[in-house]
């Protein structure tokens, strides 16, 4: 038996009362069976850039990828006075708009469909007044800004300006943009009720976007049009709080990222259809390969009370829109969500999606980090910390809609920044999934030992935030060859870093540091080193080495441990063939490097280390087998001790210590 809203359809009859009520609908189907695509063949449904994030992350393609069976969507068209309007393979369904209730009968009908429910009036209502609804009342004001340029109030890459400056350093967000990472190659979506005349010359924020073609594609799932500039400009001003590139005086949080904008909200009326649309919003968001959604819309009731939901619905697998943004986060997207501005109100608490178990909810501070009154209370009804952090929504820097620069309220502001802040973050860690990215977020957060239901985990540190990354991301090992400690370890960094390497010995109870190793890149990205500790004069047993990565050094030194290794010394060590001999040692201008191996070796790589453990020279050379000798130049070296290390391809043979006269 199919239901209409509660009500069984029997013997073909339909409420005349029902039939007056709605014009749209959704259409829920039972299967995708005869559907033409396969699992085997997804570029046919999923951009090369979806793909490929699947795969980095190990996530399967299954039956919520494939799109709605073609051949459903076209028995539904085809019934009389019937038009499609969005189609949700992840809820497996479609909306509708029917104005004949034999229309909704024959649909009913057919074998593959699980049940259709009204969802929207035919009658639109924009006169509403419950404040529930009003999801945008306390952004409506927006206060005029100075157009003055502030002093740069850092030696920060980007000139910010003194109130934006303010709404960055909040997080230390301006520590990602001064190691490099500023959104580039990073895809964000936003959904929300439209961005009116973003492409306008008179709307700066944009400017630099429009010029470097950062807008990627856009749609109106509303008006099922591209053309998404010419109606609401609350979507607007959220695209300017990532995007904006004002220098003295409006800088974004992502300014480099790369954009899609999809119109979702239909802003003549406020019906659970939004929901569908906004499913729709964010699969084509994954199938179009984005990595982030920032949307800043949210449910709870509607202009039919009928539809509306309760607190309790608010536990993330509930409602249309949660469920899509759950789903959203499984194909490995990191979701945003404005928690609500509903905090001063009697509901009270946040809308949906921000109940989603995965998605992030953001509540509203200012620059000092001080709460917004209305922003909306958790917990989700399940019992989730909601919202999950908290930023700038108090207060915050937008373009408005006549030009101007100015300041709004709403958690609308809130998630966007948090978004932009967290797809930086992301940028420099693209092996770790998006899980890994929001658990950062929260342990970097100033009350993660005891969120509360107003700002959650609360204001992420972005510096924390790295670390946190970077001791995820490490990788070391260490070993003994020739009475010699190696220890190798990978990690990320810029050459505004540096480590320390420490070391404790048998018997003691704490570290010493022993040695420093500058980083080598102009770009934040993954580097490897090797610390060459001889072992000769060191006491047996078990000794522990550990590295000390210091990311910043302004306004204080940020640094902390980001891995250990152990190895044992033993008098062993000291015994045995020693492959390689450098002859003289000390050597002032060259020696000659006598290597044996019972094997021939194609790629012998000959590399030579100062004393801080910084490569200084590297020789390939080929051998044949038993013993052959090479002369090395060394005259280019300045004096001192030096470790020369022998591999074979990337095996290390041997090492030893020589002195530069």
């Amino acid at each position: 038996m199919k239901y209409l809203l509660g009500i069984p359809l029997l013997l073909g009859i339909f409420s005349s009362k029902i039939e007056a009520q709605f014009s749209r609908y959704i259409v829920k189907l039972k299967d995708k069976n005869g559907t033409p695509y396969s699992f085997s063949n997804p570029i046919s449904y999923l951009s090369q850039r979806a793909i490929d994030r699947r795969n980095r992350y190990a996530i399967s393609i299954d039956s919520t990828d494939l799109p709605v069976s073609p051949s459903y969507v076209t028995q539904i068209k085809n019934v009389p006075n019937v038009s499609i309007l969005n189609i949700s393979k992840w809820l497996n369904a479609i909306s509708i708009q029917t104005s004949d209730p034999n229309a909704i009968i024959a649909i009913n009908g057919f074998s593959f469909v699980r049940s259709t429910s009204g969802i929207a009036s035919r009658v639109e209502n924009p006169g509403r007044i419950d404040e529930r609804n009003s999801k945008f009342e306390v952004e409506s004001t927006l206060m005029n800004n100075s157009n003055s340029t502030a002093d740069q109030l850092t030696s920060d890459y980007y000139n910010y300006g003194a109130n934006s400056y303010n709404e960055i350093h909040l997080h230390n967000g301006e520590f990602l943009h001064n190691i490099g990472l500023r959104g580039q190659g990073m895809q964000i979506a936003m959904l929300d009720n439209g961005f009116n005349n973003y492409t306008s010359s008179n709307l700066h924020a944009f400017d630099s976007a429009n010029a470097n073609k950062q807008i990627l594609g856009t749609w109106d799932f509303v008006a099922r049009e591209q053309n998404v500039s010419n109606d609401g400009s609350h979507g607007m001003s959220c695209f300017s709080t990532i995007v904006a590139n004002i220098p003295g005086q409006f800088v974004g949080k992502a300014p480099q990222a790369n954009f899609w904008l999809y119109q979702t909200e239909d802003n003549a009326s406020e019906y659970p259809i939004e929901e569908l649309n906004w499913a729709c919003g964010a699969e084509k968001a994954d199938s179009s390969g984005a990595d982030v959604i920032s949307s800043s819309l949210g449910y709870t009731t509607f202009d039919n009370a009928s539809l509306n939901h309760t607190y309790a619905d608010m536990n993330g697998n509930t409602t249309m829109a949660a469920i899509a943004a759950d789903m959203a986060v499984k194909k490995g997207l990191l979701v945003f969500i404005a928690n609500g501005n509903s905090g001063s109100s009697s509901w009270h608490y946040l809308g949906t999606p921000a109940d989603g178990d995965s998605v992030i909810a953001v509540g509203a501070v200012n620059s000092s980090g001080v709460i917004g009154n209305f922003s909306s209370y958790g917990p989700s009804s399940d019992g989730q910390i909601k919202p999950d952090v908290a930023s700038i929504g108090v207060a915050a820097m937008v373009q408005a809609s006549g030009g101007a620069i100015g300041t709004n309220n709403g958690t609308s502001f809130a998630c966007p920044n948090m978004a932009g802040l967290a797809t930086c973050l992301w940028q420099g860690f693209p092996e770790l999934n998006n899980m890994k990215i929001r658990t950062a977020l929260w342990m970097s957060s100033n009350k993660a030992n005891a969120p509360d239901d107003r700002v959650g985990y609360g204001i992420p540190d972005m510096k924390k935030a790295v670390m946190l990354l970077l001791k995820d991301f490490t990788t070391s090992n260490a070993n003994v060859l020739n009475c010699r400690a190696i220890i190798n370890w990978t990690s990320k960094d810029i050459n505004t870093m540096s480590y320390e390497i420490e070391r404790m010995l048998p018997g003691q109870s704490s570290f010493t540091k022993i040695a420093e190793q500058p980083s080598a890149g102009t770009v934040f990205s993954k580097h490897s080193y090797q610390y060459i500790d001889p072992l000769d004069t060191l006491p047996q047993g078990i000794i522990t080495y550990r590295i000390r990565q210091i990311i910043d050094t302004t306004g204080g030194i940020s640094a902390d441990y980001i891995t250990t290794a152990t190895v044992f010394h033993s008098v062993q060590c000291t015994s045995g063939l020693r492959p390689i001999t450098i002859i003289p040692n000390p050597a002032r201008d060259q020696f000659s490097l006598r290597i044996t191996t019972p094997h021939p070796i194609s790629n012998v790589v000959i590399r030579i280390f100062n004393i801080q453990g910084q490569l200084v020279k590297e020789i390939h050379k080929t051998k044949s087998a038993n013993t052959i000798t090479f002369d090395i130049p060394i005259i280019s070296l300045i004096k001192g001790n030096y470790v020369v290390a022998v591999y074979d391809n990337n095996e290390l043979i041997s090492i030893e210590k020589l002195l530069k006269l």
